[in-house]
């Protein structure tokens, strides 16, 4: 999995997920301020935000499976920091899985983070998997409170998609990537 990334491939990956890490207890904590008392699961509205690092490692290396790196690193990272997420041995499925979303749909699409079209959309797929995974099968949520949060987690989602196909372009402007 690991032969075609190059030394930089995985400098950005690990920035990625690092800088993924850190901003999820940020954000994560006001979301939850809002969402906790309307039982939505915070990471459905902050997902965007979440799920844009996994998608922009996509953009900037071009390479799908990068967003099942980043994911993979994150729950690891999320395992050794116990201050950084409360699922348990969990959190390697439910930081992983939206990284394999995003790169099936790729896959599917034949696509790379190429354009805003695929950006959102797989923004939006990784948010909705982390959404079923943290909804159903961690918070067992009842069914209604559930399809709220698939319902703002999509919304979040593409909107994380479209925040990534913007920062990327901005990057390609200033020759950041090419």
């Amino acid at each position: 999995m690991l032969a075609g990334f190059t030394i930089l491939d995985l400098v950005v990956i690990t920035v990625l997920s690092a800088l993924g890490v850190a901003i999820s207890g940020v954000v994560g904590t006001l979301v939850r301020l809002v969402t906790g008392p309307l039982m939505i699961p915070g990471g459905s509205v902050a997902g965007g935000i979440y799920m844009l690092f996994l998608v922009m490692a996509v953009v900037l290396t071009g390479k799908k499976s990068a967003a099942i790196l980043v994911g993979l690193l994150q729950s690891v990272m999320v395992l050794i920091m116990p201050w950084a997420g409360n699922h348990g041995i969990a959190t390697l499925l439910t930081y992983t899985a939206p990284g394999v979303a995003i790169f099936l749909l790729l896959l599917v699409m034949r696509h790379k983070g190429c354009c805003k079209f695929c950006c959102f959309f797989a923004c939006m797929v990784a948010n909705l998997t982390g959404v079923v995974l943290v909804s159903g099968v961690v918070m067992q949520l009842p069914l209604v409170p559930m399809l709220l949060g698939l319902t703002v987690g999509a919304l979040s989602g593409g909107l994380g998609g479209l925040l990534t196909w913007s920062l990327a372009k901005q990057l390609k402007k200033l020759e950041v990537i090419k």
